[in-house]
């Protein structure tokens, strides 16, 4: 009698521990399966620039945020790239449009701009302040968007005081906010004349190529 009564009791023992390594397990799958849905979620990058992101005098494709949209693909990352460049933007025009481009969901924002203040002599101060502003707009409108800021410097003929103050905005900007940078977008590329179109700006196919490179060794990370 004693025996039976020691095995009667130990069994639902025995079966409460089994209930309880298949919770552990089921909810080991489910945890397993919501990271890798996370993981998996696409993923939407814009890039707002100016005719560098547009690929001012190439195809489309040719373009690098196409090409970083390849790069998406093969290294098997879900994600859709956004070019939203315009010819001729400077960082006054692109905070009148930043709003509308923050309707739809945006994971990443690579603000390419400053490039044509630069060339139009305005003020360092004020470019600085929109690319600022822009900043802000983006933590007020979609605080879950991460901003890469693309850092650009001036020919040398605009004088060394005026390329000093402007190159040092975007490493200004990045530390003050936080931002991870791309140092200087058209490395080993700018000033490169087989890299650029005739008007000397304007990078070549080849060029993007490389503008690629150095974009996605800052955005891979965040990826």
């Amino acid at each position: 009698m004693s025996m039976d009564a020691n095995r009667s009791h130990s069994f639902p023992k025995r079966k409460g521990q089994r209930r309880g390594a298949w919770a552990l397990v089921l909810w080991c799958m489910l945890g397993g399966m919501a990271v890798a849905s996370f993981s998996a979620e696409p993923k939407t990058i814009v890039f707002f620039g100016d005719s560098i992101t547009a690929g001012l005098g190439l195809d489309p494709d040719e373009a690098y945020p196409a090409l970083i949209q390849k790069k998406l693909a093969t290294e098997g990352i879900p994600g859709r790239v956004v070019n939203a460049g315009l010819s001729g933007e400077t960082t006054a025009g692109g905070l009148r449009r930043l709003e509308w481009i923050l309707r739809q969901p945006v994971t990443i924002l690579v603000i390419e701009l400053g490039g044509n203040d630069g060339l139009r002599g305005i003020a360092p101060e004020n470019s600085r302040k929109n690319l600022q502003a822009m900043i802000d707009l983006v933590h007020q409108k979609s605080p879950a968007t991460k901003v890469v800021l693309a850092g650009m410097q001036l020919p040398t003929n605009l004088g060394p005081e005026y390329t000093a103050k402007f190159a040092a905005i975007f490493p200004d900007l990045a530390k003050a906010n936080e931002l991870p940078l791309i140092p200087f977008l058209l490395a080993r590329v700018g000033g490169v004349a087989n890299l650029n179109q005739a008007d000397g700006i304007h990078p070549t196919a080849e060029g993007h190529q490389i503008v690629a490179e150095t974009v996605w060794v800052v955005l891979r990370p965040l990826l």
